[in-house]
């Protein structure tokens, strides 16, 4: 029976993380869908539904699952929290298949604009679904981008780690899916350049095997020919690896030792005090969408 119930409660998680993966890309992928087919808004529309639909998905997900959303975060929560490593594989999966499907459904409701816009289904609208060096026009070569991707990752690993670390300052009443949200829109507004920042093997993938699979010949290359599909997957790993790393090295380590502010506790100088433990199921909460 406790064999079953096991099975059973990681079937929830990852449910909860297909659930949440396809929120987040319905949002995102969506939204670049309206701003590149349909000529409606620009870059901030795109970066602040990115931001949105982490929210949003971090909220169906996190009591259950942690809200991982992401491969990246799934790998440095195992690696640096604890997270169990026998569900790595099955989160990256059920992330990757929630991306799929949300990438298909806004394939099949933009088809007449995507249509008119690009009827060959050729480079110019590919990244609607997943990204491009430089997006596809700027002068920026596939290392860069890599370059780019372990960086932005890393960041948004580092953010993650620390505002849900509940040893730190966490978010109260439950605000740290907004808060997650909103580092996502900020990487997007300034980490958008090199890659499109991805950030997000599953958000990257999934979209672009659906747009291989609807008529996207060339969904697994760049704009040069390059076969760059491996890029926006590795990069994120190591850069989540990185950015994790960084914040138990620099910041997680201390907190908790003698000197360093208890959760509860007041500050020297005065303050609220701050929040006990986040539940459970917040802290493991990511999103990137990226």
């Amino acid at each position: 029976m406790a064999a079953r119930l096991k099975f059973s409660g990681l079937w929830a998680e990852l449910a909860a993380e297909f659930a949440g993966t396809m929120i987040l890309i319905l949002f995102g992928v969506g939204v670049v869908a309206q701003v590149v087919a349909g000529g409606i808004g620009d870059h901030d529309s795109i970066s602040w539904a990115w931001g949105l639909g982490v929210v949003m998905g971090v909220y169906v997900a996190a009591r259950i699952s942690g809200a991982h959303l992401n491969p990246a975060v799934t790998i440095a929560l195992a690696a640096f929290k604890g997270f169990e490593w026998r569900k790595v594989a099955p989160y990256i999966v059920a992330q990757t298949v929630g991306a799929f499907v949300a990438a298909l459904l806004v394939r099949w409701n933009y088809t007449e604009v995507l249509g008119a816009v690009d009827p060959g289904h050729t480079i110019k609208t590919q990244g609607v679904f997943s990204t491009l060096p430089g997006n596809g026009t700027l002068p920026v070569g596939e290392w860069g981008a890599f370059r780019d991707q372990i960086i932005g990752t890393a960041i948004l690993l580092f953010l993650i780690l620390a505002i849900t670390d509940a040893a730190g300052t966490p978010p109260l009443s439950n605000l740290a899916p907004f808060i997650i949200g909103l580092i996502v829109v900020g990487i997007g507004m300034a980490w958008g350049t090199n890659a499109g920042y991805a950030i997000n093997p599953a958000r990257d993938f999934g979209p672009r095997l659906a747009s291989f699979f609807t008529g996207y010949g060339g969904a697994f290359r760049d704009q040069t020919g390059y076969l760059y599909f491996w890029i926006p997957i590795v990069g994120p790993i190591i850069g989540g690896l990185v950015g994790a790393g960084l914040y138990q090295v620099l910041v997680g380590r201390f907190l908790g030792q003698a000197g360093a502010i208890e959760p509860g506790e007041i500050p020297e100088k005065g303050g609220q005090p701050l929040t006990e433990a986040v539940p459970t199921a917040t802290t493991n909460v990511e999103a990137n969408r990226g």
